[in-house]
C-alpha cells in the first residue's frame, strides 16, 4: 500500500514554476493527477485537444477556462467541469495571489 499524501501539500513546488503536473493514480483506463498553476495561463494562440475525456475540480482558487468558439468557463474552489475528447479549450487565467490546486480524471479510450 502506498503512503498517503495531501492533496493540498505544496511546499515542495518551487515558486517559480507555473505548472505541475503529479500523476496519482495512471492505468490503462483512467488518469489522476494533481495540478498545481501559480499565476498560470496559456498563450493566446495556444490550445489544448486532447485524446481523452477530462473532468477538472478546482480544489483551491480560481481559474478561468475558455472553450473555443463557444464560452469562458470561471471556477471558484469546489466548482468542477468536464471536457469531452477533443473539445478544443485553454487556460485562460488562474489566482495570481495564491495557487490553484486542480484534480484532473481522464477517462482514457479502450
Amino acid at each position: 500500500m502506498n503512503k498517503g499524501r495531501n492533496i493540498f501539500d505544496i511546499k515542495n513546488i518551487r515558486s517559480k514554476e507555473q505548472e505541475v503536473f503529479e500523476s496519482i493514480i495512471d492505468t490503462k483506463n483512467i488518469l489522476v493527477e494533481r495540478i498545481v498553476t501559480l499565476n498560470h495561463y496559456d498563450k493566446p494562440g495556444k490550445w489544448y485537444d486532447q485524446e481523452t475525456d477530462e473532468w477538472v475540480l478546482l480544489l483551491k482558487g480560481n481559474a478561468i477556462i475558455e472553450i473555443k468558439d463557444e464560452e469562458i468557463i470561471t471556477l471558484n474552489e469546489g466548482d468542477y467541469c468536464f471536457l469531452p475528447a477533443h473539445k478544443i479549450h485553454r487556460v485562460k487565467q488562474t489566482s495570481e495571489k495564491s495557487p490553484c490546486i486542480w484534480l484532473a480524471v481522464h477517462l482514457k479510450s479502450q
